[in-house]
């Protein structure tokens, strides 16, 4: 349901539409936040399977070039991927951004999750825990792995941020004199914000998708074990971090903080600073197809 800000400029409603209810069960909402996570895994499946069917993209030589993963892996990675996203998306916004809710309505931490709520770090690790999971699992190495999930990421953040946008949630600052600023029905003071939304599905989605692309296909970075994931992880990072220059201020920093720096900012310095060693350790190590030869 739309809400009641008068002059709101979100006017699409969360809801998509809204299953009847049969006997005791339902009614069931369909919301356009599950139809952008159900986008989001598909687009990324897709993308994945593109990469791993091309070995040449992975320093496998010409004669030998067949996928680095059989479809099966591919399928069994997915799931455990899609129970990470949701899992640690929700802990991590409820341990990171909500922590009343554990003990003053803590039946909402599971129920809740269909009126949206998830944060993308604890979303990374749920991922970080399927993908080491699933690895083990199949004799696979880690980072070619994570590698392959790296690079089709931005494709599920760009839908995630497009279903924040119509949701009405996460908005930016307020902006007063911005030519393209918005009101969202949610804002109890109906001021005209910074659509901070747009901007994390443009530069987290689309820009750092063109990016590991430009990586991948270019420079040859699948044959380095760990430079997708490393350059996802800075760029990711660095984007964020200025995109909440625009958002609304986070209230669990301490008080002294509170406008200058973020728990995105925070949460972001580890990420760039992995990333980086991951960079540097791949750089410094020979590719795939120079270890081969």
């Amino acid at each position: 349901m739309i809400g009641a800000c008068p002059a709101s400029f979100d006017l699409i409603d969360p809801v998509l539409f809204t299953l009847p209810k049969v006997w005791i069960f339902g009614p069931f909402p369909i919301r356009w936040y599950a139809l952008a996570y159900i986008a989001g895994l598909f687009g990324g499946l897709v993308w994945v399977l593109r990469l791993v069917s091309n070995g040449a993209l992975w320093g496998t030589t010409r004669k030998t070039q067949t996928a680095p993963y059989s479809r099966a892996f591919v399928d069994d990675l997915v799931l455990w991927i899609m129970i990470g996203v949701i899992v640690g998306g929700r802990l991590g916004y409820v341990l990171f951004y909500n922590t009343s809710m554990i003990w003053e309505t803590p039946l909402r931490v599971i129920t809740g999750i269909t009126d949206g709520g998830m944060s993308f770090h604890g979303g990374l690790i749920g991922v970080t825990l399927a993908m080491v999971l699933t690895a083990r699992a199949h004799a696979a190495p880690l980072l070619r792995v994570s590698d392959a999930v790296a690079a089709a990421t931005p494709i599920g953040l760009f839908f995630g941020r497009m279903a924040n946008f119509i949701n009405g949630e996460l908005w930016g600052r307020p902006a007063p004199d911005l030519p393209w600023a918005m009101r969202f029905s949610a804002d109890p003071t109906c001021q005209l914000r910074h659509p901070s939304q747009l901007y994390e599905a443009a530069l987290e989605g689309l820009v750092l998708f063109v990016i590991l692309s430009v990586l991948i296909y270019r420079f040859k970075a699948l044959t380095r074990p760990g430079l997708i994931t490393g350059a996802f992880l800075i760029g990711y990072g660095v984007f964020r971090a200025f995109v909440e220059l625009f958002r609304e201020p986070d209230r669990q920093m301490p008080e002294a903080l509170q406008g200058y720096v973020t728990m995105g900012m925070v949460l972001c310095i580890p990420m760039i600073a992995l990333g980086a060693y991951l960079v540097w350790r791949a750089r410094k190590a020979p590719a795939v197809g120079e270890r081969a030869a």
